[in-house]
């Protein structure tokens, strides 16, 4: 297995957007699948842009991986690097750091992980976070475990290891039976496809299929479309396949438990042209500007999303309103990582640098600028202030999801709680800390409408993952607790 050095540039990035953990891809029965792989993984970059990986098996060859730092785009389509990843039979994986290390700083963090076992080897690729990883990982290196990366996704090879269990997909039930928090994994053996679901379904998997024999797991359906595999359905909450000839076993290794998918995916970090739960992640996202627009009107001349994220809700709101629809920011397409390097000074352009006002559409005019999220707060100012020089008369922040208050423990890239804004100021205290004439998010309820479900009658009992927002944790990370963090107090 050959390791890399890491990417030349970093990206410009303001830190104040919540960072899915990763992306993660798996194909069997195909020539040449890691080729089906990368393009699944060029599907998923937005999951993470960190670093990417891919381990293939060929009969002749064994197992092969490369992992490298950087864009899929940038990695993945050199002849001489799929060359080196024959087989009709791969998994892959685009990361954002959450657990483990910041800002990839070691090769060794990037997945899938691969370990070798009495009965062949087998490699894994995990999408969210191990809230027990720490105890686990005291536990495993007290037994003599050694680890090779900062990643909490490592405790599950070294827990299968420990597994006395006869095959791969048995040690894995054994594994992941052992952990808590969230996780969707897409792993594989010499002739074996496997996907899991954490009990609660938190983080997204998908199963498509090409053809009679052939088959792919992702984690949004939007990845399948770009291999030309037909979508067949969600693998479900707490369910295990394992796909070998052509053919999907499926088992159920945990005790059934109640879904609690995560909202965040419908608001943020899903692709729109995705599908989550039989609906378009568009139209779910569209509706909530429909939503918002009904629970927070106010008299502007233009709704303006911010780009890319705020678009559909900034669609949906314009025609709930009746006010038009204009692109009042313009997003540099073209950006990517830097050309040159990243000074302090280019850092500090921030936003300038992604993002570009339209002045002649907006200048005299009242302005709702739609955005998904409010987190530190710090890129609303600058949005706010490029919308103000441009000379609008009124901004008016109107916001796709409700105030986020919480960290996430579950696989998303979150500030410690008292850097959120929410957490620390009312609604009326942040419109005036950004500086907007005003400043509205749309409501948890209106948020649960928007996504096609109505909170149960028992409202501390919803459909959804909403941690981040209510501060109700579906699983207690017992890590965090354990080095003090306060969970939000029973009402």
């Amino acid at each position: 297995m050959r390791l890399f050095p890491a990417h030349p540039f970093e990206p410009i990035d303001d830190g104040d957007k919540l960072k899915e953990e990763c992306g993660i891809f798996g194909v069997i029965g195909m020539a040449d699948a890691a080729n089906f792989v990368a393009l699944g993984l060029h599907a998923l970059q937005h999951r993470g842009q960190e670093a990417g990986g891919i381990v293939t098996f060929d009969p002749e060859a064994g197992f092969n991986s490369e992992r490298r730092f950087g864009y899929v785009r940038d990695n993945f389509t050199r002849a001489d690097v799929m060359k080196g990843l024959p087989g009709t039979l791969a998994i892959g994986h685009v990361r954002y750091s959450t657990a483990g290390s910041k800002g990839a700083t070691a090769i060794r963090d990037v997945q899938p992980f691969f370990g070798e076992f009495a009965m062949g080897g087998a490699a894994i690729a995990h999408n969210g976070n191990l809230t027990n990883a720490a105890a686990l990982r005291k536990e495993l290196v007290e037994r003599g475990s050694i680890f090779q990366s900062s990643s909490d996704s490592e405790c599950i090879i070294h827990l299968m290891a420990r597994s006395i269990q006869k095959t791969i997909p048995e040690r894995m039930k054994d594994a992941l039976r052992r952990v808590e928090g969230a996780f969707s994994v897409v792993a594989m053996t010499r002739t074996k496809l496997i996907g899991v679901r954490d009990p609660l379904g938190v983080r997204p998997l998908v199963l498509g299929r090409l053809g009679d024999q052939s088959w792919a797991l992702s984690s949004e359906t939007c990845a399948l479309d770009i291999i030309g595999a037909e979508f067949v359905r969600e693998i479900e909450p707490g369910e295990m396949v394992v796909i070998e000839d052509g053919k999907v076993n499926s088992t159920r290794p945990f005790a059934p438990q109640a879904s609690r998918f995560c909202i965040f995916e419908q608001v943020y970090f899903s692709r729109p042209d995705s599908i989550i739960g039989g609906r378009s992640v568009y139209e779910t996202r569209r509706q909530i500007g429909v939503e918002l627009a009904r629970e927070a009107p106010v008299d502007a001349d233009l709704v303006c999303p911010v780009p890319d994220s705020g678009t559909p809700a900034a669609i949906g709101y314009a025609h709930e309103s009746g006010i038009p629809y204009g692109m009042g920011i313009i997003r540099n397409q073209y950006m990517g990582r830097t050309f040159i390097e990243p000074t302090e000074q280019i850092r500090n352009m921030g936003v300038r640098l992604k993002l570009n006002v339209n002045r002649a559409l907006i200048k005299g005019k009242r302005v709702i600028l739609v955005d998904d999220s409010v987190v530190r707060g710090t890129t609303s100012r600058k949005i706010k202030d490029m919308i103000l020089e441009a000379g609008a008369a009124e901004v008016h922040f109107r916001i796709a999801s409700p105030p986020t208050a919480w960290p996430c423990f579950y696989g998303v890239d979150t500030p410690e709680r008292s850097k959120l804004l929410a957490a620390t100021m009312s609604e009326d205290e942040m419109r005036d800390w950004i500086g907007v004439n005003s400043l509205k998010f749309i409501s948890l309820d209106g948020l649960y409408r928007a996504a096609g479900e109505a909170r149960g009658r028992n409202p501390r009992a919803p459909q959804f993952c909403d941690a981040c927002f209510s501060g109700e944790y579906p699983v207690a990370p017992s890590d965090k607790i354990e080095e003090g963090f306060q969970m939000k107090a029973a009402e």
